[in-house]
């Protein structure tokens, strides 16, 4: 049993892995190969290419690496159709999968997309090709699943395996103790992004509403979790180019999940951080900026006015969410001192976040699994 595999980020890294690993279990033999992460590989997944060359957010930032990426797939499409798999399985990337998809299936392979892209947010007219490409649909969140039923996609909701990972009660003390944070102040949170192009968006920013904060509140405490040296040197730079920001501030190398843990509240860019921040039953306020040209295509297309995950999962803005625009100091500030300064409302967030990860922790790594072996055996490949 062979099968394709191709992720492009991180948290796709994440999700191959544990797929993998499931799959194993199932089939023994199994082999995969396409273009995957450090945990993917940990697990026996062959590399035919860098996860990072996929590893881009925005549309305009996405045309200086089109050359690079259009001979990327065309390799793959080539590769896979000459040596056709039992099986394609795309793990998120969607502009970049949904392409390769739709040439593998129309040769004969199934294929699976794992993590829903969000067309039931913006650029609807993707169904009709999802509808040509994908065999199945792997969903994280239940309102996708529902959205693909309406137009008759094949598709499994999963859970999130982050909602399996993470325990129901966090011991903020613990994560305090460990991260040497002092037990007695507020702790503020500050998470602007993984990506370097994120950090060059977000850093003065982040910045300049800690020290808004701190002016107003000098009991308060920052951590700021970093996944890179490079991350780092931008971060740092922002600090240097303020000549107010002498607010105490940790900096730690990664550990954003620790970091999370310990805080009482969290200033965030959008992305999955912010679903990571819902498990752990953290108060929130997400924010993100864009291109000027990105952040105007994506209002043209979108359905949705909401952004972060977790307002999604809601249904409304149970968490302040403050974009491009929108994306100042002074209403970021304002928002993190409302929800510090109103704790019956908060717990009502907190409890409504609690109630999100009852609703993802479905043992997502197994029944991806299960999806994923249904289709082998719909194609007569199954062990």
């Amino acid at each position: 049993m062979r099968i394709g595999i191709v992720a492009g980020e991180v948290s796709g890294d994440v999700l191959g892995a544990g797929l993998i690993k499931a799959l194993k279990e199932r089939i023994p033999e199994v082999r995969f190969e396409g273009i995957c992460g450090e945990k993917m590989e940990a697990e026996g997944c062959k590399g035919m290419f860098p996860m990072e060359w996929l590893s881009i957010i925005g549309l305009i930032e996405a045309v200086g690496k089109y050359p690079q990426i259009y001979w990327m797939r065309k390799d793959l499409i080539k590769h896979f159709l000459s040596d056709p798999p039992d099986l394609f399985i795309g793990i998120d990337v969607p502009d970049f999968n949904l392409g390769l998809e739709q040439r593998l299936r129309a040769a004969g392979i199934a294929t699976v997309h794992y993590v829903s892209p969000t067309v039931w947010a913006w650029r609807s007219y993707r169904i009709h090709k999802i509808k040509k490409a994908v065999d199945h649909m792997l969903t994280l969140f239940p309102f996708e699943a529902r959205y693909y039923q309406e137009h008759k996609v094949p598709v499994t909701f999963v859970g999130h395996p982050l909602a399996d990972l993470i325990e129901d009660t966090v011991d903020q003390g613990s994560y305090r103790k460990a991260l040497e944070l002092p037990a007695d102040k507020t702790i503020v949170a500050l998470l602007p992004g993984s990506r370097i192009n994120e950090l060059n968006r977000h850093a003065d920013l982040f910045v300049e509403t800690a020290c808004w904060l701190y002016r107003r509140n000098p009991s308060l405490h920052f951590v700021v979790p970093l996944v890179s040296a490079e991350t780092r040197a931008i971060f740092e730079a922002a600090l240097e180019r303020n000549p107010t920001a002498d607010f105490p501030i940790m900096q730690l190398d990664g550990r954003s999940r620790e970091a999370m843990a310990a805080s009482d509240v969290v200033l965030l860019a959008s992305g999955t951080a912010t679903l990571e921040a819902a498990l752990l039953s953290r108060l929130m306020v997400v924010t993100y900026k864009v291109s000027v040209l990105t952040y105007f295509l994506i209002r043209l297309f979108a359905h949705v006015k909401l952004y972060s995950l977790p307002n999604n999962l809601a249904g409304c803005q149970l968490v302040p969410e403050l974009i491009q625009g929108n994306a100042v100091p002074e209403k970021l500030g304002r928002a993190v001192e409302r929800l510090l300064e109103h704790p019956e409302k908060s717990k009502s967030i907190i409890d409504m976040l609690k109630g999100m990860h009852k609703q993802l922790r479905r043992n997502a790594n197994e029944r991806a699994a299960d999806a994923v072996m249904q289709v082998l055996s719909e194609q007569g490949t199954g062990a």
